[in-house]
């Protein structure tokens, strides 16, 4: 007596196929040490702007998260509308704080953020022309926005960058095919 499995082909290509690979976007901001006397971290907004301006989805907001001298919770939100580019465009409407999209302020450096096509908050971005959009705003300082124009999906592995003369320095935009 003969035992047949018909899915066991099936299940076997299954088990040895490998995952489907998504588009990548990876988002470089370099936020540059000032040698002033009195500094604070920028508030920064990082965002995909269609090519008529309006957001086609808020990527990361770091602003002051931090409770201090019984202050409620949440009082850094006041300043978001300094970001004015970001703020005007839609952050308004944004009911922070955003799981996996706001965070605290970041100190001087580089800092690298990964996005993969079908998760959030890059999700399912519709193919054609975008823009990436970095804007920084700093107490007792100043106010940058730097833009980075790119295409999506991406037909192959590129860079693109801009830099900024202040508040910003380098920020690129890393795409995966």
């Amino acid at each position: 007596m003969q035992i047949r499995y018909p899915l066991a082909p099936l299940t076997l290509s299954m088990l040895f196929a490998g995952p489907a690979v998504a588009a990548g976007l990876g988002v470089n901001v370099e936020i540059p040490r000032l040698n002033v006397s009195e500094y604070h971290r920028p508030y920064v907004a990082a965002w995909i702007e269609r090519p008529d301006n309006s957001i086609a989805t808020t990527l990361a907001v770091w602003y002051d998260v931090r409770t201090r001298n019984n202050n409620p919770e949440g009082e850094g939100t006041k300043w978001l509308k300094d970001l004015r580019q970001w703020w005007r465009r839609g952050g308004r409407e944004l009911s922070v704080p955003v799981d996996g999209v706001t965070g605290a302020t970041k100190p001087a450096g580089k800092h690298q953020l990964q996005f993969a096509e079908g998760s959030k908050p890059l999700g399912q971005l519709a193919p054609g022309s975008y823009r990436l959009v970095v804007e920084a705003a700093r107490e007792v300082g100043g106010r940058e926005v730097v833009t980075v124009p790119f295409q999506w999906p991406p037909a192959k592995a590129e860079v693109a960058s801009a830099a900024g003369k202040e508040e910003l320095g380098e920020v690129k935009v890393e795409l995966k095919p």
